[in-house]
C-alpha cells in the first residue's frame, strides 16, 4: 500500500508507488534520501501561490534543509498547491518504478555518524530487494545535501561487504543534489549555534569546509566506483536566513572531479523542490533519472555477467576469514592492485598477472589482500587463499583449492596444473612467502589463466611481478589516529578532544599497523588512558608490544611476535651470513632507529689499524686501545690487511631483504640504514641482559673508534647519545674500568663539540658517581674528565667554578709535568679560555700570548698551535684590539684555509674573524664572510646545531649595526623558536638569546613585547642562577632599561639598584658593564625626579670613562652627551653642558659621518644649550644645520626632524 502525507514515516522507507500496475514488471526502484533535519514530507514539497512562510525556527534547523511546515489553511481556491514531486512527478513519469523516499532522525537532539546513517540505510533498503526479482533490479538513488553523502558512504561500505554487493551491483545511476562533498562554511555556524542550543555537533563537525574526513570518502567512493553513472546538481543562488545571506554549499563542494556537473536556478534548499512539469529546474534533472531508467537493466546485467559471458558470481571462496572491521586507509595501494590485476590491456596479453606485496611484518599486507579478495570476489570464479609460510600448509591449502571444484591433487605441481588448465577466471592469494632461501617461483601456476597476489616480508620477492609491486610502509599520521582511536573504541566525535594524545602514540610506535590496532585495544580494555599510554610504554614497552587482545587476534598474536617470526629463519640457519645479519642487527638495536651511515663501520675498522698493536695499560686516558678493536664485530674482520665490506654487505642486505632495515643509497652520501621504531625495539628486547651487554660494548667500540678530533657527524650524534641511554652503573659492569673510562670520555668530548651540554652534565654527574671522585679535587688519575667537566661547567654558565677547576688542573700539571710539555701548555690554555668567559679578557691575553710563545717551536700547522693562536685573536678583538686580531687570525686561516670548506676549525677562525672585522668597523666585510660560514653550516649542520645557532646570532648581532632591523628580528626570532622547540626552558643558550631578542624588541620600540620576554627569562635565571651570575645580572639590567623606557621606573629602580651594588662589589670600578648599569640607573633616577642622584652617579661614570677610554670611544662620547643633557634640564649648569657638549660635537664631527644619528643628537642638544645660555645666534645657526641635514635624509613625519625644526622655529621668534 503506497503512502500519504498522513502516514509517512520519520524513520525508514516511506513508498509512494508499490511499482507496475497489476500484468506489468517492475523494472526500477527510485529512491531520494533527504539531508540533515529534514521533515519527511515537507522537504520534497514545494507550495505554489502562496507566501514564503516566516519560520521563527532557530537558524541552526534551517542550516541545510529549511522546512516548509504546512501553512495554514485556507479558503477557497487561494489554498495553496502543494507539489511533493517524488510523488506527484516521479511515479506519474516512470509507471513501472517503485518510487520511494527514505528519511532519518537527525538534526537538533540526535546523536549520530555519518556511518550509522549509511549502514542503516543500507540494511533498509536490503530488507526491501529480498524478492527474486527484486535483488538485481536496477536502482537509482537520489540525494539531497547529506542525503548524498548517506549515499556515497553507503556505496563505499557496500564495496567491501559482501551481503551488500547484488544492491551495490544494481545500483544504474545517482542523482546528487547539493551534496557537501568538501563539506560547507555554513557548517561552522551551526556548530556554533548547536553548542548554544545543546545541539549534538557530530554530523555539523564532519560537514565543516574542508574536512579531511569528507575528502577521504569522496576519494574512496570515485576511487571504487569509476564506472557508475552519476551527475552532481548545484546551487547558484544563496540562501536567504533574513539575517544574513549565504551559498550553503559552494560548486567546487557540491562536484566531483571528471564527473558532470549542472547548475540550477535556486538556492540549497530549492534544489529537491520542484513546482510540476514546467519547472525550469525539473526539465534539467528529469533527463537525466530518465536516462539511468532507461539504461539501467542492460547496464545491470553486464555487471552480473563475467568478462567471458559466463553467470557471475564467486562460486569458490577459499578465504580464512573476513575482513578487520578496524581497516583504515590502503586506499590508493588497493586501487593499484585492483587496476593492475582488472587490466586487459594489450600489455599484459599472454602473461599471467601477478602483483606482489611487501614490508614489515605487521603493517597489514594480508588485511590488503583480504581487502581485494573482497572487493574483486563477484569478479572471479573463485578465490584461492594459499599460506606459503611452510611447505606443509602450502601443500594442504593448494589441495584444499583445487578440491572445492571437484578436482584431486596429491602435490602442490598437481594443484598447480590444475588451476592452470581451468578455464574459469580465479584469484590466488600466495600469503606469507617469508623465507628468504626458498624459490617461491615454485607456487606460481604457469600459463597466462587468473591472477595472483602475492604478500612477503622479503624484499626480493617483488621479482616476481608482472602487473607491479607495492612496498607497504606505515600509516600516514592522520590515517594512524583514526586507526588507534577506533581501536580504543572511543566515540567519533570526541576525537578532536584526544587528537594530541592519538599524535603523540601513532608518532611513538612509528604508526605501525598492529601496535596502533593493539595499543588501542589496551586502552579500550581499561588498562590505561589514552593519554597514560607514553608513559606506560616507556616504562613497560616489551609487556605492551606483547599484549596480545582475545579477540580478533593477528597471525602471530602480537607485535614482537610477528617480527620474531622473520628471525627465526635466521637463528635456525648455520650460515656465517645468517650469524653476521643477527650481529649486526643486534648493533643496530643500541644505536638510533633513524639512518645509520655505514661509513661508521669502515672509519672504526680504519681507526682500530692505528690501536690494535696499542697496549691497554700504556694507552692515554680517553684513547682507545688493542682490547676496543677487538671488541669491534666479527664481520669487520680487524685483524684483515685491507678493509673489505663484503660481510658487513652480506649481513645488511639480508636484514633488508627480509624488512628489517631500510637500505638507502643517495647520490653523494655514504649509504646507510635505518629501522623501523618497533623493529628496533624488538631488536633490543630480544636479546638476554648477558647479550645486550655484549652488545653494548661492540656498538660503543664502533662509535667510539669512529669518531675523529672533530667530533662525530651530525648523522652519528643521535646514534652516540641513543648508546648513552644505559645507565653508566650497567655499563662500567661490562668490561674493565679503563677501558669503559676511555670510551665515556670520547662521548664526553664527543657532545662537547656538539653541544649537548645538558646531557654531558647529567652523564658527568653519573660518571664522577661511579668513580667515586669530587667534582671540584681535581686528580691526577681522571685530569681528562676534570677538563671536560671545566668545560660543561663553562658551557652552562658555571663561569666561577670553571674558572678555579681549571686552574687548580694547571697547577697539578705545573707540579708534575715538566715545562714544555703539551699538557701543562693545554691547561694553561684552558684557563685563559676560562679567564676570557668570565669577562677578565685582559688576564687571558697575557695567558694565551705565553702559550703561543711556548708553542713557536711547535710546526706552523701544529693544531695545538693553531688553536692558542685563534683564541688568542679572539681574546685582542673581544678587548677592542680587533687590528691585533685581524693580523694573527689572517695567519691562522692561511693553514686552516687549506682544510676542507666545512671543517669545524676553519669555519670557528672564520667566524672569529668576521667578528674582527666587525670590531674594527668593516661590518659589511664581516657580514659576507660570516654568510658564507652560516651557509656552510646550514649544509651540514643539523637546524638546532649550537655552532649554527651562534653564528645566526653574531650576524643578527652586525645587521643590528647596519640598521637592518628586519633580518635582525627575523633571525634572532628563528633561533629563539629552534632553541624553545629543542632546549629545556632553563637552557643558558635558549635564556641568552630569548635576552638578546628582547634587547631587539626593546630597541625597535616594541617594548611591551621586550618586557614580556625579559620577565620570563629574569624569573627562570633567579630560580637557578646565582645573585652574582653575569648572566643574571645582564637581564635583570635590560628588564630595567625596558622598566624605564615604558615609564616604570619605581620597578627600574628596585631592580636595577641590587644589580648594580653586586657589580661594585664583584667588578672592578672601570669594568665595562658596571659602568652601563650605573648609567641607566642614573636615568631612572632622572625620570623619577632625584636629579641630583641622577647626576652624581653620571658624572662618576663620565669620569670613569674618561680615565679609561680614549676620547673616541662610543660608549664615553655618550655617557658624556647624557651627563651634559642633565645639566641643561636642572638649569645652572648650562656652562658645564656647553662644554661638555662642545667637546662631544668636536670628536663626532671628527669620527662620524654628517648624517650620523649621534652626531646630529649631540648638535641639536649644543644648539639648546647656545639658546639656553643666550647664544642665540650660535643656536640658531647650528640649529639650522642640523635642520638641513634631517630635511634631506628623513622623512617630514620623522619626530626627530618635527623636534629640530620646532626648536628653530622657537629660535627665530626669539630674534
Amino acid at each position: 500500500m503506497a503512502c500519504t502525507k498522513e502516514t509517512v514515516k520519520a524513520h525508514g522507507l516511506n513508498i509512494w508507488s508499490t511499482g507496475a500496475p497489476p500484468g506489468s514488471t517492475t523494472e526500477v526502484d527510485i529512491v531520494g534520501v533527504q539531508g540533515l533535519g529534514s521533515d519527511p514530507f515537507f522537504t520534497w514539497v514545494k507550495k505554489v501561490q502562496s507566501p514564503e512562510s516566516k519560520s521563527s525556527r532557530k537558524l541552526v534547523d534551517k542550516l541545510w534543509t529549511r522546512k516548509d511546515k504546512k501553512s495554514p489553511k485556507q479558503d477557497g481556491h487561494n489554498e495553496p498547491v502543494e507539489f511533493m514531486w517524488p510523488r506527484d512527478l516521479l511515479v506519474p513519469s516512470f509507471t513501472n518504478a517503485r518510487v520511494a523516499t527514505y528519511s532519518y532522525k537527525s538534526g537538533k537532539g540526535v546523536k549520530t555518524t555519518l556511518r550509522q546513517l549509511a549502514e542503516q540505510f543500507l540494511n533498509v533498503l536490503f530488507q526491501h530487494r529480498q524478492k527474486p526479482d527484486e535483488r538485481q533490479r536496477p536502482l537509482v538513488l537520489i540525494g539531497h545535501s547529506l542525503g548524498g553523502l548517506v549515499i556515497q558512504q553507503a556505496l563505499v561500505i557496500a564495496a567491501l561487504n559482501r551481503d551488500f554487493q547484488e544492491l551495490r551491483l544494481s545500483v544504474s545511476g545517482v542523482i546528487f543534489l547539493g551534496a557537501p562533498f568538501q563539506g560547507s562554511s555554513a557548517a561552522v555556524l551551526g556548530k556554533r549555534l548547536a553548542q548554544e542550543t545543546g545541539g549534538d555537533l557530530s554530523l555539523l563537525e564532519l560537514l565543516q569546509k574542508d574536512n579531511t574526513n569528507l575528502q577521504s570518502l569522496s576519494k574512496e567512493f570515485s576511487d571504487s566506483h569509476r564506472e557508475w553513472d552519476f551527475v552532481c546538481f548545484y546551487e547558484d543562488t544563496d540562501a536567504d536566513y533574513t539575517l544574513f545571506k549565504t551559498r550553503v554549499v559552494t560548486a567546487s563542494s557540491a562536484t566531483l572531479s571528471g564527473r558532470r556537473m549542472i547548475f540550477l536556478h535556486t538556492d540549497h534548499s530549492g534544489l529537491k523542490k520542484f513546482s510540476g512539469t514546467n519547472d525550469e529546474n525539473y526539465a534539467l534533472v528529469l533527463p537525466e533519472i530518465r536516462r539511468m531508467v532507461n539504461n539501467g537493466p542492460s547496464m545491470v546485467t553486464n555487471r552480473f555477467k563475467t568478462k567471458g559471458g559466463e553467470a557471475a558470481g564467486n562460486k569458490h571462496w577459499l578465504v580464512p576469514r573476513g575482513i578487520n572491521k578496524l581497516f583504515t586507509g590502503r586506499s590508493e595501494i588497493i586501487d593499484r592492485i585492483k587496476g593492475a590485476l582488472q587490466d586487459d590491456g594489450a600489455q599484459h596479453a599472454g602473461e599471467q598477472k601477478v602483483f606482489v606485496i611487501t614490508g614489515l611484518g605487521g603493517m597489514g599486507k594480508t588485511e590488503i589482500c583480504l581487502q581485494v579478495a573482497n572487493i574483486l570476489r563477484e569478479d572471479f570464479w573463485g578465490v584461492f587463499w594459499v599460506d606459503v609460510d611452510s611447505e606443509s600448509t602450502a601443500k594442504n591449502d593448494f589441495i584444499s583449492a583445487v578440491a572445492s571444484f571437484g578436482s584431486s591433487a596429491k602435490s602442490v605441481d598437481d594443484a598447480r596444473r590444475l588451476l592452470a588448465n581451468t578455464k574459469h577466471n580465479w584469484l590466488l592469494i600466495l600469503d606469507n612467502a617469508d623465507d628468504p632461501e626458498f624459490d617461491y617461483q615454485a607456487y606460481l601456476p604457469s600459463g597466462s589463466r587468473g591472477v595472483v597476489l602475492v604478500t612477503s616480508r622479503i624484499s626480493d620477492c617483488s621479482q616476481y611481478s608482472t602487473v607491479g609491486s607495492e612496498k607497504l610502509a606505515s600509516l600516514d599520521i592522520s590515517l594512524s589516529k583514526q586507526l588507534l582511536l577506533r581501536a580504543a573504541n572511543i566515540a567519533e566525535d570526541l576525537w578532536p578532544s584526544v587528537d594530541q594524545q592519538a599524535d603523540d602514540i601513532a608518532k611513538l610506535i612509528g604508526s605501525h599497523t598492529l601496535a596502533l590496532i593493539q595499543a588501542g585495544t589496551y586502552v579500550a580494555k581499561g588498562y590505561c588512558r589514552l593519554d597514560q599510554y607514553p608513559e606506560v610504554y616507556r616504562k613497560h614497552r616489551k609487556r605492551l608490544l606483547t599484549y596480545r587482545p582475545s579477540q580478533a587476534q593477528s597471525r602471530y598474536g602480537d607485535v614482537y611476535a610477528t617480527f620474531e617470526a622473520s628471525a627465526q629463519t635466521l637463528e635456525n640457519s648455520e650460515s656465517e651470513d645468517a650469524r653476521d645479519a643477527l650481529r649486526l642487527l643486534g648493533i643496530l638495536s643500541m644505536l638510533h632507529s633513524s639512518a645509520l651511515p655505514i661509513q661508521i663501520f669502515e672509519n672504526a675498522w680504519n681507526r682500530s689499524r692505528n690501536v690494535v698493536d696499542v697496549c691497554d695499560t700504556e694507552a692515554d686516558q680517553g684513547t682507545c686501545s688493542r682490547w676496543h678493536a677487538l671488541q669491534l664485530p666479527e664481520f669487520m674482520e680487524v685483524e684483515a690487511n685491507e678493509w673489505d665490506p663484503h660481510r658487513l654487505n652480506k649481513a645488511s642486505y639480508l636484514l633488508v631483504s627480509l624488512s628489517f632495515v631500510v637500505r638507502r643509497n643517495l647520490a653523494g652520501e655514504s649509504p646507510s640504514l635505518s629501522m623501523h621504531p618497533l623493529a628496533h625495539a624488538w631488536a633490543k628486547d630480544r636479546q638476554e641482559l648477558v647479550q645486550q651487554g655484549q652488545t653494548w660494548i661492540a656498538a660503543a667500540c664502533v662509535v667510539a673508534l669512529s669518531i675523529d678530533s672533530h667530533g662525530s657527524p651530525r648523522d652519528n650524534l643521535v646514534h652516540l647519545q641513543s648508546l648513552l641511554n644505559i645507565e653508566v652503573k650497567t655499563a662500567f659492569s661490562l668490561g674493565p674500568k679503563p677501558m669503559l673510562v676511555s670510551i665515556f670520555i670520547i662521548f664526553c668530548q664527543n657532545l662537547v663539540i656538539n653541544r649537548d651540554d645538558s646531557r654531558l652534565k647529567a652523564l658527568l654527574q653519573d660518571i664522577f658517581g661511579i668513580l667515586a671522585i669530587e667534582f671540584d679535587k681535581p686528580s691526577i688519575e681522571y685530569l681528562e674528565i676534570y677538563r671536560i667537566h671545566g668545560i660543561n661547567l663553562q658551557h652552562i654558565g658555571d663561569l666561577a667554578n670553571s674558572l678555579q677547576l681549571y686552574i687548580q688542573i694547571a697547577k697539578i700539571h705545573d707540579e708534575t709535568l715538566p715545562h714544555s710539555h703539551y699538557k701543562r701548555l693545554i691547561s694553561q690554555h684552558n684557563v685563559a679560555n676560562a679567564y676570557h668567559a668570565s669577562g677578565e679578557v685582559e688576564r687571558a691575553i697575557e695567558l694565551f700570548k705565553q702559550v703561543v710563545e711556548a708553542q713557536e717551536d711547535l710546526p706552523i700547522t701544529n693544531s695545538r698551535r693553531l688553536a692558542s693562536q685563534h683564541e688568542l685573536a679572539r681574546a685582542y678583538a673581544a678587548n677592542e684590539q680587533a687590528d691585533k686580531a685581524i693580523e694573527l687570525l689572517e695567519q691562522v686561516m692561511e693553514i686552516r684555509g687549506t682544510m676542507p670548506i666545512a671543517h669545524p676549525e676553519r669555519l670557528m677562525s672564520q667566524d672569529v674573524l668576521a667578528y674582527a672585522y666587525y670590531k674594527n668597523g668593516q661590518v659589511d666585510k664581516a657580514i659576507e664572510l660570516l654568510e658564507q660560514v652560516i651557509k656552510i653550516r646550514e649544509g651540514v649542520l643539523p637546524i638546532a646545531h649550537y655552532s649554527r645557532l651562534v653564528a645566526q646570532s653574531e650576524l643578527a648581532a652586525m645587521y643590528r649595526t647596519n640598521g637592518q632591523w628586519d633580518k635582525v628580528i627575523l633571525l634572532q626570532e628563528c633561533v629563539v623558536k629552534i632553541q624553545q622547540d629543542t632546549l629545556p626552558i632553563t637552557h643558558p643558550s635558549r635564556l641568552y638569546s630569548e635576552h638578546e631578542l628582547g634587547h631587539t624588541y626593546l630597541q625597535t620600540g616594541r617594548e611591551e613585547d621586550a618586557m614580556k620576554l625579559l620577565e620570563q627569562v629574569v624569573k627562570i635565571q633567579e630560580e637557578i642562577l646565582p645573585i652574582d651570575n653575569h648572566r643574571r645580572l645582564m637581564s635583570q639590567h635590560e628588564l630595567a632599561r625596558a622598566y624605564v623606557t615604558d615609564g616604570q621606573v619605581e620597578k627600574a629602580i628596585q631592580l636595577l639598584e641590587p644589580v648594580v651594588k653586586i657589580k661594585e662589589g664583584i667588578l672592578p670600578v672601570a669594568h665595562r658593564t658596571r659602568l652601563i648599569s650605573q648609567q641607566v640607573l642614573a636615568r631612572a633616577y632622572h625620570k623619577n625626579g632625584q636629579v641630583d642622584k641622577a647626576i652624581e652617579l653620571l658624572e662618576h661614570v663620565v669620569k670613569t670613562r674618561e680615565e679609561v677610554l680614549p676620547v673616541a670611544n662610543s660608549e664615553r662620547l655618550h655617557s658624556e652627551h647624557e651627563l651634559a643633557y642633565r645639566y641643561l634640564d636642572k638649569g645652572g649648569l648650562v656652562s658645564e653642558a656647553i662644554e661638555l657638549l662642545e667637546q662631544v660635537v668636536k670628536v663626532r664631527e671628527e669620527v662620524l659621518g654628517v648624517t650620523q644619528v649621534e652626531r646630529l643628537a649631540s648638535q641639536h642638544d649644543l644648539a639648546r644649550a647656545y639658546y639656553a645660555n643666550g647664544q642665540v645666534g650660535s643656536a640658531i645657526e647650528l640649529m639650522e644645520h642640523v635642520v638641513k641635514i634631517k630635511e634631506e635624509v628623513l622623512p617630514a613625519t620623522d619626530p626627530g626632524r618635527l623636534k629640530s625644526e620646532q626648536e628653530l622655529a622657537r629660535y627665530k621668534e626669539k630674534v
